[in-house]
């Protein structure tokens, strides 16, 4: 969805400094066609600048997480990753779009480079569904890895504009917002992720020996998926 947006705001620039172009060639004057070109530069030059920045996590914006700590698990992030992307495949959920980006906490940070790799999926199927975002992570924490999940709330560009307006129409400003049938389609999201992260997880401690039964499933926040 965010990409979407990215290539309109591109595309607008491009026809604006076309229209530009038009009418510095006709009887309007370079005076009128300047002022759409600049703009259309301004359109281009900020997609572009977006597209490259990192994701922002905040902690403002988490509905519901989940963690574990795998002892003597040191190295494994990037099979967690993999392997749980794998899974999230084969269970053919429908429209996930599923990315594996750098995110950071704030702009500073973004600007610095200093972020962490996360799975960022992505339900697609509804403009209602599009905000809530769910952040993969799997990290080195000594000889041990860390593998987490966070549900976000994210409103595209549009949605924020929209949520302007006063009970704006199909732009959910929390879960009871959400229908019956969206509700179910979120939980659905979540609680496929969530299995999918679970086999994941479950096949490295059993590759390690470790006792599976010791984990809690269950996650913190809203739904309390498990």
């Amino acid at each position: 969805m965010a990409s979407s947006l990215l290539r309109i705001l591109a595309w607008v620039g491009i026809l604006l400094i076309s229209f530009g172009i038009y009418l510095d060639t006709t009887m309007y004057g370079p005076s009128f066609g300047s002022t759409y070109i600049t703009v259309g530069v301004i359109l281009i030059i900020a997609a572009v600048l977006l597209a490259m920045m990192p994701k922002v996590l905040r902690n403002d914006s988490i509905m519901d997480t989940w963690t574990v700590l795998i002892t003597n698990a040191h190295g494994k992030g990037d099979e967690v990753l993999s392997d749980t992307e794998a899974f999230i495949k084969e269970t053919k959920a429908p429209a996930v779009n599923i990315k594996r980006k750098n995110v950071v906490t704030g702009m500073v940070m973004g600007i610095a480079g200093t972020g962490r790799q996360f799975l960022v999926l992505t339900d697609e199927r509804s403009f209602t569904l599009a905000p809530y975002q769910i952040f993969v992570n799997a990290r080195d924490y000594g000889d041990n890895l860390e593998v987490s999940w966070h549900l976000t709330y994210r409103p595209t560009i549009f949605q924020a504009i929209a949520s302007l307006f006063a009970k704006a129409a199909g732009v959910p400003k929390d879960l009871s917002d959400l229908n019956v049938f969206d509700e179910m389609d979120l939980t659905a999201f979540v609680l496929n992720t969530h299995h999918c992260i679970a086999k994941t997880v479950t096949k490295i401690m059993t590759d390690l020996g470790q006792d599976v039964s010791k984990v809690d499933w269950k996650s913190r926040g809203f739904l309390g998926v498990s």
